[in-house]
């Protein structure tokens, strides 16, 4: 009779195998091989509550190969989660709970939405980031945040240029309470992993200030266990533990490339569970001394650690109160009660660059909202993402809130992510606007996992420059817009800018960018926080009846207003709307948007010194920049391309004839 270790693993990886072949579709390769791995920390380990999936202080759990999904949806079965049986059958199937990769706020104990190889590392940086800096913002913070941050990989994951961003980055910060399992099976999905990857991981690890671990059998659980005690057992640097598996183990096919991402099917199922696991039972057949011992290690584990934990924050709360009130409104993300709804007093007839005025907004919506934490990619001092005074996030200072994340923008971005995924704490990250392509992944992953990330990116249009097209944005705009559940913003003075953090910081489901300008631009005598709320306004109105209407955001907002008086003076009467953000303008009711476009598409003008693309849902015709910009000074460029009031008028004139 086999132990009931070696039965529970059976029991994993034949629920794996049905899930697949009842699916038709899946990767039994790396569930198969990881599931020693996943088990030895569920059972030993991981400390959770399968009643509560949520508890703040549960370990974190990072499937960074997420098309090993079948394997997390059977561990969280087993484990007690809100996933049954009749769930595991409908994988992969339309609005399951066990979709084809992990989906954050779908699935029960799912801690990150992972799939895009890489990405699920660097989230997990990200909270261990977010466990430390909490921790050393609380008096007696260990008390209320101390807990591990566990990943699981493969070798897709350490390919990705991505991972050794994340890496570098966590090994830089000594995050010790990261631990990593490296799945090495040594194929990919085209073949074996000596096609394309001929790498010394763990040099690159150690390389990288890393502790380096090794398991020589993926299928000892000792040898597992031993490791991860000693990885948790780290003062100063994270744990790579790697592990030598056969993917695919138990299949005839195993240890090649035709287990990874193609169902066994019922035959060779069957061989893997009957001949090589000893696992002779129906289809989704889970023994009780299984459930049992899941019950009696990972759920009982769990359910006191939870327990303790909630006498140890009575008290905590009985010492701290204001503290433990301040963490309980944090945990969701909700920092709009400490949002001032006023603006300050601004300067009538000053000018100056959106992003001088957003690193000023910074400043002081961080003396009003605790644990604000962010940076940019090393270009603090152009997009102005530093705080005044601030403390650096450095391994001697948990409590800073400037993170210098380096030059490591699609890194930045994941962590971010991950710091949201955390809870209780709110981040932003910056660099310049062309810059967004390297992030982009990571910014659709926000708004797919819903998180409320803020990005700043500044150096909004050709006026960057001398640096030339390579730095001056055309479609990053329409980019970033094109990304459901996204806002962008993009103010037109240092009152839209105060007013678009705002918006950011209130957000709790949606990202949010902000677009800065480089050049200084004037205070609008009309310009509205009101306005900005609503996505688009009239921020000057016709004198009597309007002949058109010109919708124009950041910079071109005072160039648009400049050619209105021109106009007039040709007796074209227009309106000016500054559109600071499409999507929020989009959310308001039909009555409001009509109140505000007035006339008809045929009767509209779009400027904006970017990509015209996209700008048809709101006009016919444009004023913008489809080609690549140049390098010359801004007003110079600027007048190359004839991004001038007298050109907007021309424009104007010839559609009213």
């Amino acid at each position: 009779m086999k132990d009931i270790k070696e039965l529970s693993v059976a029991t994993i990886r034949s629920l794996c195998i049905d899930m697949i072949n009842k699916a038709n579709s899946g990767h039994p390769g790396m569930a198969l091989g990881s599931a020693p791995i996943l088990y030895t920390l569920f059972t030993k380990h991981l400390v959770a509550n399968p009643e509560v999936p949520e508890w703040s202080n549960r370990d974190r759990f990072v499937l960074s190969a997420g098309h090993a999904s079948s394997l997390l949806y059977a561990m969280l079965h087993l484990c007690g989660y809100n996933i049954s049986l009749d769930d595991l059958k409908r994988f992969r199937q339309l609005d399951s709970l066990t979709p084809g990769h992990p989906e954050y706020h779908w699935t029960p104990g799912v801690d990150a939405t992972s799939g895009p190889l890489g990405q699920g590392i660097a989230q997990a940086v990200g909270m261990a980031l977010a466990e430390e800096s909490i921790a050393a913002n609380y008096t007696d913070g260990k008390k209320i945040m101390n807990h591990y941050t566990y990943v699981l990989c493969g070798d897709g994951c350490l390919q990705e240029g991505l991972s050794q961003e994340a890496i570098s980055f966590a090994g830089h910060q000594k995050l010790n309470k990261l631990i990593l399992f490296y799945d090495a099976n040594q194929v990919t999905l085209d073949g074996g992993l000596d096609l394309s990857f001929s790498e010394n991981v763990k040099a690159r690890f150690v390389a990288s200030e890393w502790n380096v671990l090794e398991v020589k059998d993926g299928n000892d659980l000792v040898a597992i266990d031993e490791a991860i005690k000693e990885a948790k057992k780290s003062k100063d640097k994270p744990t790579m533990i790697l592990v030598h598996t056969v993917i695919g183990f138990g299949s005839a096919k195993q240890g090649t490339s035709k287990v990874h991402g193609s169902p066994l099917g019922l035959e060779d199922g069957k061989h893997a569970k009957v001949e090589v696991y000893g696992f002779d039972h129906e289809d989704f057949f889970v023994p009780e001394e299984v459930r049992k011992h899941f019950q009696e290690t990972f759920v009982s584990r769990g359910k006191k650690a939870y327990s303790d934990y909630q006498k140890s924050f009575e008290e905590y709360r009985a010492e701290h109160e204001q503290e433990a009130k301040r963490f309980e409104t944090l945990e969701h993300l909700d920092v709009s009660s400490y949002i001032p709804e006023e603006l300050p007093d601004f300067v009538e007839g000053s000018a100056t660059s959106t992003r001088v005025a957003s690193g000023k907004a910074l400043n002081a919506y961080m003396l009003a909202c605790p644990m604000l934490v962010g940076g940019s990619a090393d270009v603090a001092g152009s997009v102005m993402t530093k705080l005044d005074g601030g403390v650096n996030f450095t391994p001697e200072h948990r409590e800073g809130h400037n993170v210098n994340w380096g030059i490591r923008e699609f890194a930045m971005g994941c962590m971010q992510n991950g710091m949201l995924l955390h809870g209780g704490i709110r981040s932003y990250v910056g660099c310049f606007a062309v810059f967004s392509d390297y992030m982009k992944p990571a910014i659709r992953m926000a708004a797919l996992s819903h998180l409320p990330a803020i990005y700043l990116f500044s150096h909004d249009s050709i006026a960057v420059g001398e640096d030339g097209p390579t730095h001056q944005p055309i479609e990053q705009l329409a980019m970033l817009r094109s990304i459901p559940n996204m806002r962008v913003i993009r103010p037109a003075d240092e009152r839209e800018t105060y007013a678009a953090w705002k918006v950011a910081l209130k957000s709790t489901k949606t990202p949010t960018a902000l677009i800065l300008s480089r050049q200084n631009l004037p205070l609008l005598p009309n310009s509205s926080d009101e306005g900005v709320s609503k996505g688009a306004y009239v921020v000057s109105y016709e004198k009597k009846k309007a002949d058109l209407v010109l919708i124009a955001t950041g910079s071109e907002v005072a160039l648009a207003i400049e050619a209105q008086e021109k106009l007039l003076l040709r007796h074209i009467d227009v309106r000016v709307v500054s559109m600071p953000s499409w999507e929020i303008f989009q959310e308001q009711d039909i009555e409001y948007r009509r109140s505000v476009l007035l006339l008809p598409s045929e009767r509209r003008v779009s400027v904006e010194m970017l990509s015209t693309f996209g700008w048809g849902k709101w006009a016919k015709y444009h004023m913008g920049i489809d080609g690549f910009g140049t390098s010359a000074p801004a007003k110079d460029a600027i007048n190359k391309f004839k991004f001038n009031s007298d050109t907007l008028v021309e424009l104007c004139a010839n559609i009213f004839k």
